[in-house]
């Protein structure tokens, strides 16, 4: 089984940074796509931004130049620097990872952690 640790979230004030990081630990076969996701108190979960074993990245229009995904595959370790952050990025984020094992692929959810940022 996969286990998925996230990190780094807190309070901030408007135009601050935070970097949160999500481990992933256990039984790994292979780690493909890697992801953050993030959801506001009454609105659906959203796609923030995602990452290719390769290093491709793919950003939701509204962090585009403040956030950015990045991840160390010798780690399992994904991670997402976020800057000039502001209210409206206040969310529950989750990491996600899509783990290989041969044909078959698996998806796999950390447990959230709080991002608040205040204006």
């Amino acid at each position: 089984q996969v286990q998925l640790v996230e990190s780094g979230g807190g309070l901030v004030q408007a135009g601050g940074s935070l970097r949160l990081s999500c481990a992933a630990s256990g039984r790994i076969f292979s780690i493909n796509a890697m992801a953050w996701s993030r959801q506001a108190p009454g609105k659906q979960r959203e796609l923030v931004a995602s990452i290719t074993r390769g290093g491709r990245t793919n950003y939701v229009d509204s962090v585009k130049g403040r956030f950015t995904i990045s991840r160390d595959n010798a780690k399992n370790t994904v991670y997402l620097q976020m800057n000039s952050l502001k209210p409206e990025d206040t969310a529950v984020y989750y990491c996600n990872v899509e783990e290989l094992r041969g044909a078959l692929s698996r998806a796999h959810w950390g447990q959230g952690t709080q991002v608040t940022i205040s204006s």
